[in-house]
């Protein structure tokens, strides 16, 4: 009986062990998503140190303005659940809500994010933009495209990929090109210095050019955008987000000035 009780004894305490351990592992599980929930959309004190400027808090739209607009729009663009988000139920009937601006200008700088596109879905990020009265930021900003290139018909268009995710879009194709599936969140950088482009995605270097140069005005000349002198000068302007009648999310904006 001795041998039976401590025996059973021994099992109650496993069991006990093995309570506990659920509990603790079920805790640090629910710890862990809170902390990568309340990581997002903020600076680490290396960041901080490093200069980088947090565009997106995860709560609200401040810093934010649509384009040739003064404020943010009232319908289309959402901060929602740690995002920001367009999406075409939000927008306004018989219109759409329109790209929006950080509300500065930069020149030389970093720029990181987290984009998430919907099936078939469109978009970009834009950068160097200028304000021009009555005509869109297109025209003068270069775009990060954005794009679910599997389902999206642009992917097919256009010269050698240049419309798929990650290229300077219509102009330069993004190579390799390693955007994820929809529904997952890709990476993406933009590095401008002293007329340097870079577009990073997902860690990896997908193209680099140089504005001003020979090569650039010919591939210009070549496009869709000759016609428009303001595009792609080197000289300080702004970060876009583009509506494109497709639901988008961003996170983790940031810039670092160079």
């Amino acid at each position: 009986m001795k041998t039976k009780f401590n025996r059973g004894r021994k099992i109650i305490k496993y069991a006990s062990l093995l309570l506990l351990a659920g509990g603790f592992i079920s805790a640090c599980s629910n710890a862990d998503r809170e902390v990568e929930l309340t990581s997002h959309n903020t600076l680490t004190p290396a960041e901080q140190e490093e200069g980088w400027i947090l565009l997106f808090n995860g709560e609200n739209t401040e810093g934010w303005r649509g384009y040739n607009q003064p404020d943010f729009p009232e319908s289309g663009w959402i901060a929602e659940e740690g995002t920001l988000r367009y999406g075409p139920d939000l927008g306004r009937a018989g219109g759409r809500a329109g790209d929006i601006i950080y509300d500065q200008k930069f020149g030389d700088f970093v720029l990181q994010l987290e984009w998430k596109i919907s099936g078939n879905g469109n978009s970009g990020i834009f950068y160097l933009g200028q304000e021009i009265e009555g005509q869109p930021i297109w025209i003068s900003a270069p775009e990060m495209q954005i794009l679910d290139n599997d389902g999206h018909p642009d992917a097919e268009r256009g010269t050698d990929g240049n419309r798929k995710a990650g290229s300077l879009y219509d102009l330069i194709p993004a190579n390799p090109q390693n955007t994820k599936p929809v529904g997952e969140w890709n990476h993406a950088e933009i590095i401008v210095q002293q007329g340097t482009v870079v577009h990073r995605q997902n860690g990896e270097d997908v193209l680099v050019y140089e504005m001003g140069t020979t090569s650039w005005n010919e591939l210009i000349a070549g496009s869709k955008f000759s016609e428009f002198s303001q595009f792609g000068q080197y000289k300080p302007g702004y970060i876009a987000l583009q509506d494109h009648s497709d639901e988008v999310w961003f996170r983790n904006i940031k810039v670092r000035v160079l």
